[in-house]
């Protein structure tokens, strides 16, 4: 079995067995590493796609597919777990691909890509064609999409679909919000209650009007199906005032995983440090801790990309950083062990570029 490791792809896994393989994303390709003995120990297998920025990797569950996004590279391919890659673009207007989410809706196997620009594109033949889903940019706030870096584009971060209704899709537009679709993908609703810089929405798995909106200025949480926001950290707390990577234990979400950077990513072009911190929360995200056992006080590095595997009574989580290091806890993160280093940045855009010393 294999997961994916990356930014904009599939983060929470349920599986049968702890997976033998994971496919990270990086800046030179997909680089698959394998466990080599004991369940801390992993090491290369092999490498793929190597010229491309890859930015989220998913596995869609029923036809054991897996999708490759790739900054200004479009879609890739794989049948066999990462071993040979295809190219999948037909109908994509937009090839700089930042997300990937897959489900079926409606009888169908669906999977969803977002890009820079702000678009979302569909495929129901697993990438053989792909179509556009015009309507989500018919919500008033388009004209402000933006996004701080140059060339000041929004885009579409981050896919997710509701647990009991899979025609309710929601899409988090950096810079511009949480967009929800109730109908498949027909019209789409805005928050504007909610901080614009929206870098995910995750759900409660047993209560799908319990929301946790992961933004640029803190965590927010709505109990009402987006009616109404609460923020719960903030800028200043010592967790970190730019939080990004959000996983929860499926069979306890109220034991939550967050990653956070100090400050956000502008300011890294000067300071060159992220100071990223992994925390904890075992009352569904009131309250958190900081986790150390393991890891560095505030990595210099940014933490890009993290996931979470369950299987029975086995739990996995793994971080990967801008400096190609990734870190993995195998007790909820009570302890961590650097697994894997050297690896190309592991990194959304160009933060890596900013996290390199002058």
């Amino acid at each position: 079995m294999a997961i994916g490791l990356s930014h904009g792809g599939t983060t929470i896994y349920s599986s049968p067995s702890l997976s033998s393989e994971i496919l990270v994303g990086t800046r030179e390709g997909v680089v698959t590493i394998a466990r080599a003995g004991s369940a801390s120990q992993w090491k290369v297998a092999r490498r793929a796609i190597t010229d491309k920025h890859i930015s989220a990797i998913i596995k869609e569950p029923e036809s054991g597919v897996m999708f490759a996004g790739a900054f200004h590279g479009a879609v890739h391919v794989s049948k066999n777990d990462g071993q040979t890659w295809e190219a999948r673009a037909n109908g994509m207007t937009e090839h700089n691909v930042y997300s990937l989410a897959a489900k079926r809706i409606d009888g169908r196997v669906r999977v969803f890509t977002g890009t820079e620009p702000a678009h979302l594109f569909v495929t129901d033949d697993l990438g053989l064609n792909w179509k556009e889903i015009p309507s989500l940019r018919s919500v008033p706030s388009v004209p402000k999409w933006s996004f701080p870096a140059p060339p000041h584009i929004g885009h579409v971060k981050h896919i997710n679909f509701d647990p009991d209704n899979s025609t309710t899709i929601y899409a988090s537009v950096e810079v511009g919000g949480l967009l929800r679709s109730t109908d498949g993908g027909d019209g789409w609703e805005e928050f504007p209650s909610l901080y614009e810089d929206v870098h995910r929405l995750m759900i409660h798995p047993s209560n799908p009007k319990f929301l946790y909106g992961v933004t640029g200025r803190g965590l927010y949480v709505s109990p009402d199906g987006g009616a109404s926001w609460e923020q719960w950290t903030r800028r200043e707390d010592e967790i970190g005032g730019y939080p990004d990577g959000f996983v929860f234990r499926p069979s306890d979400p109220k034991l939550i995983l967050m990653t956070a950077a100090h400050d956000a990513p502008g300011t890294w072009r000067t300071t060159h440090f992220a100071g990223a911190r992994i925390s904890r929360s075992k009352d569904g995200g009131r309250s958190w801790e900081v986790l150390h056992n393991g890891l560095p006080d505030r990595l210099q590095a940014s933490i890009e990309a993290f996931c979470l595997e369950e299987a029975g009574d086995s739990t996995a989580v793994f971080a990967a950083t801008t400096s190609g290091d990734i870190f993995c806890s195998n007790d909820l993160g009570d302890s961590w062990k650097n697994i894997v280093s050297g690896l190309p940045p592991i990194s959304k855009a160009g933060h890596y570029r900013n996290l390199v010393a002058a």
